[in-house]
């Protein structure tokens, strides 16, 4: 008996269809069969019960499982011969298996033997989201969601790669085909089927996944410095005067437009830890001095953060409950006494700093209290990011961490909000994990971690231009979270509208320009005035034969180069802070223009390209203000102004084994590559980071009334 239920081998794809009566299998399975120009097996099921319900109407009992199981798998078997590379199966032995669990609670030890081993290349479960049709075997319109739960809880419990199809019958087949022909595609590619599902599930394109294992395979083509970016030179000077200006420019417009505050936030705080954690995890106590530690490593990082750590806002509750933990603290020397502090404050039992989102860390202390990063971005958008009263604020975090960002609006948010006069309204996003990126081994195939899983990891700071795209504002301010500072908030202010207040006024004439390009009265006149504007005001080339060209050509070039996103960007003087900066690019078509440039994009092999890197003036403290909607105030799609080859490969390290993964274009590099581009000098106060934890030690971050 067992023998009849065995599973045939073959080489055709298996396509199952699964799900509960009523769902539209049998008809997908028709369709899914002519497209393909191959068969399909019908439910064996369905002729015998109806035999038996026209011979005495009978009904289906437990003894009649095991024949239609054998009965489904022989039709099976037989097709396999006369299939066309793919064999469509309209249910398999497994779907007898669910509803013999359904309909009584158990199932015949032969019939779950062979639905765990019979395997299929992909299974489509059909939603139960179209009418149900009655007939002599169907018994169960009622709770069909629960019905359907049940049936892809079956799934998910023996670990079957399945896909969901919903919608009418033409969305499910159009579905279903793309599918497809997308799983043939990643078999080429060497992926199984359970990859292939884990892929399509996390909603990966394929396309997507081969560009990357291009990248991955052949390198990212570096990017060609022309020239660092300079003040007259790519920069806009700005001074006091002009930033006050700008500064009541803005404020006389912003009441019209609609205004938001960006910032980028799930990165966890290990990198501004990490001379301390490596001090934690190599310096044994008792056998060296930590004087002796430092000279050997020449970390002057740890000195500092042991001589001034009775500044740092966290000091009273670290060393609060370093005492806990270490009960004769006060009569151990100062090295126990210094090692037992820095390891409370990053133990998982007690602080955990280093694996927490800086925006929850605390950063300043104030004579009433101490405020985290999230609660100084609060007050600072109450500053500027204010229009009608009303402040949005708006942070991208990790799903985990987003309960602690609530928890500390939620104590702050009134306060902020009556000392300001203005209403803030918080919402967060996360990193889609259609962003992620997937890994290679040193042999360039999937990367395979536990369970032969494929290794997904996050694409970067990149993928939240998606974040960004799904935003509905005029002008959105973007600033890094560590990016605050304790004193001087009117400088940061003024600035940071200063910066508002030139958007707002190059927008206003872009958006001039392009209603004027839809008019058919425009002389050639107006067009080489558009043209010397976009080429000495936007830093733009143009081509040098452009005014050769036919009237309707310069229209439709200069429309392409003017309706884009604008970004200002605020620059500060370059004092060695590690990061990109603003420079003029060359691509390939010889076109030249402002680009923020990191140094893993530059060929730094070539002394050329490394002396104009090197060469920076400025340095880009990550302080931009965006316009993301068009001349007829329709949001752009920003995903179409991205360069997707100017990303980064990283090389890391999975459980002793290393992989390498494609990083996706930075949010201010590649994924803003495609912009109008302005580059404005701003003074280096408005630039405070907190990279690493003795930058809060920094005049910035130290209250002067204290």
């Amino acid at each position: 008996m067992e023998e009849n239920l065995k599973q045939k081998q073959s080489n055709v794809v298996k396509i199952a269809l699964f799900g509960p009566e009523s769902t539209g299998k049998t008809t997908l399975a028709k369709q899914l069969a002519t497209e393909y120009n191959t068969s399909w097996i019908p439910e064996f099921a369905r002729d015998y019960l109806q035999k038996k319900w026209d011979s005495n109407k009978g009904i289906c009992e437990p003894n009649d499982l095991l024949p239609i199981a054998i009965g489904q798998i022989t039709l099976e078997n037989e097709a396999l011969s006369i299939a066309n590379q793919i064999l469509f199966c309209d249910t398999n032995v497994f779907l007898t298996k669910v509803f013999s669990d359904l309909y009584y609670g158990s199932c015949d030890p032969l019939i779950e033997k062979a639905a765990k081993k019979h395997t299929y290349d992909l299974i489509f479960l059909t939603d139960s989201d179209v009418p149900w049709e009655k007939d002599d075997l169907r018994d169960r319109p009622e709770n069909r969601e629960e019905i359907a739960t049940f049936f892809e809880k079956s799934l998910v419990q023996y670990n079957k790669p399945y896909i969901k199809l919903s919608g009418n019958k033409e969305e499910r087949l159009n579905k279903a085909k793309k599918i497809i022909d997308d799983f043939f595609e990643a078999r080429k590619l060497g992926f199984t089927s359970r990859d292939f599902v884990s892929i399509y599930n996390r909603g990966v394109s394929l396309k997507t996944v081969k560009f990357q294992f291009d990248i991955l395979k052949n390198g990212i083509p570096k990017i060609n410095l022309d020239r660092p970016a300079i003040l007259h030179d790519g920069i806009m000077p700005m001074s006091k005067e002009e930033a006050l200006y700008f500064s009541n420019y803005f404020d006389e417009k912003k009441n019209s437009l609609k205004l938001k505050k960006f910032v980028p936030a799930s990165g966890a705080a290990s990198r501004m830890f990490k001379f301390l954690s490596e001090f934690v995890n190599e310096y044994k106590l008792g056998e060296e001095s930590i004087n002796a530690y430092i000279n050997r490593k020449n970390d002057s990082s740890l000195s500092v953060f042991i001589v001034a750590k009775e500044k740092l806002p966290f000091y009273k509750e670290v060393l609060k409950k370093t005492k806990e933990a270490l009960p004769d603290y006060e009569t151990c020397d100062s090295d126990v006494q210094d090692y037992w502090f820095i390891k409370t404050m990053l133990s998982a039992s007690y602080f955990d700093y280093a694996n927490k989102p800086k925006g929850v860390l605390p950063f300043h202390k104030y004579e009433s209290h101490i405020a985290t990063a999230i609660e100084e971005h609060l007050n600072e958008c109450v500053y500027y990011a204010v229009s009608n009263s009303n402040s949005y604020l708006h942070f991208t975090v990790s799903e985990e961490h987003q309960r602690s960002f609530e928890t500390i609006i939620a104590s702050v948010k009134n306060k902020v909000e009556q000392e300001a006069n203005v209403s803030i309204q918080v919402k967060f996003s996360y990193q889609d994990k259609a962003t992620d990126v997937i890994a290679v081994d040193g042999l360039g195939n999937p990367f395979r971690g536990e369970n032969d899983e494929l290794l997904f990891r996050p694409g970067g700071h990149g993928a939240l231009i998606e974040n960004l795209n799904a935003l509905n504002s005029d002008i959105v301010f973007v600033k890094n979270i560590d990016n605050v500072i304790q004193n001087h908030l009117d400088v940061i202010s003024l600035y940071k509208k200063a910066l508002a207040g030139i958007l707002v006024q190059f927008q206003e004439q872009i958006f001039n320009y392009l209603k004027k390009l839809q008019s058919d009265a425009i002389s050639n006149d107006e067009l080489n005035e558009i043209a010397s504007y976009i080429s000495s005001k936007l830093n733009i080339s143009i081509k040098e034969d452009f005014y050769r060209y036919t009237k309707e050509y310069k229209i439709g070039h200069l429309v392409t180069l003017l309706n884009r996103p604008i970004r200002v960007c605020g620059m500060v003087k370059n004092e060695g802070e590690p990061g990109g900066g603003p420079f003029w690019v060359t691509d390939k078509k010889g076109k030249t223009f402002l680009q923020i440039v990191e140094s893993s994009q530059i060929a730094t092999k070539d002394e050329k390209q490394l002396e104009i890197f090197n060469k920076a003036t400025h340095f880009n403290p990550v302080d931009l203000v965006c316009g993301i909607k068009d001349f007829k105030g329709q949001k752009f799609d920003l995903t179409k102004f991205v360069d997707a080859n100017s990303g980064f490969v990283v090389e890391k390290n999975k459980n002793g084994k290393p992989y390498k993964a494609f990083e996706l274009p930075g949010l201010w590099n590649g994924a803003m590559a495609k912009w109008l581009t302005i580059f404005v000098e701003v003074p280096l106060i408005t630039f405070n980071p907190v990279k690493t934890v003795n930058d809060l030690l920094k005049p910035a971050h130290q209250h002067m009334g204290l």
